[in-house]
């Protein structure tokens, strides 16, 4: 019999691949009970641009080859979806430890007392210039298993919705434009913005017994 014959019953079975004879893991889903009791941070390259990309033209402009890139640094609640994010022009160790510090205050500014922080194995959550501020708030942390991202499949969900609604939603003329609009989306995000898994309400609907979150 023909290979390409076998593979195609194989691919119609969904089994033409040594990963579809796996176990499937079954889902983890968890949440914690009150606001600051952990918090996901992680990160997202995007790319720059001058002029509207290929995503909203089709057409691939050479003008924007070798704009480099920039890093969208994301903190969110576990408990009530509350997020907090920057673009910065790294991931480096210096400016990791320095957005977890502005990130805590913003949280400390709604009336959350954060206990724990989830990252990946990434260098800059190893560093020591991030263990000292974390240690300087007094917070606890946990990595997730090598190699599966999905155990912080929370702020990896966020960074998607941020990715469609805001980064690649809009049409925007500049990478500058892009990232001037991430606050207003953010404030949308967390007051207005529907979450399904609280049933229907935006974040901060777990937050109206705690200061500053009524705006």
């Amino acid at each position: 019999m023909p290979r390409s014959t076998v593979g195609f019953w194989l691919r119609k079975a969904g089994i033409s691949r040594v990963s579809d004879l796996q176990e499937k893991e079954l889902p983890n889903r968890y949440e914690h009970e009150a606001p600051g009791d952990l918090l996901h941070l992680d990160t997202k390259k995007l790319a720059n641009f001058q002029e509207v990309g290929h995503r909203a033209t089709g057409i691939r402009h050479k003008h924007n080859r070798g704009a480099g890139y920039q890093v969208l640094h994301v903190c969110s609640d576990d408990h009530s979806r509350a997020c907090y994010m920057e673009v910065l022009p790294d991931e480096k160790k210096g400016s990791t430890a320095s957005f977890l510090q502005r990130a805590l205050l913003h949280f400390q500014a709604q009336g959350i007392t954060v206990r724990k922080l989830l990252t990946d194995n990434g260098s800059p959550y190893r560093s020591k210039e991030f263990k000292a501020m974390r240690e300087a708030f007094g917070l606890k942390h946990s990595r997730t298993r090598p190699y599966r991202p999905r155990t912080n499949g929370k702020a990896e969900r966020l960074i998607q919705t941020a990715l469609r609604e805001w980064a690649y939603g809009p049409t925007w003329q500049s990478s500058d434009e892009r990232n001037q609009a991430l606050n207003a989306w953010l404030h949308f995000y967390n007051h207005h913005r529907p979450h399904s898994a609280l049933g229907g309400q935006p974040p901060v609907s777990r937050l109206n017994n705690l200061v500053g979150s009524d705006s």
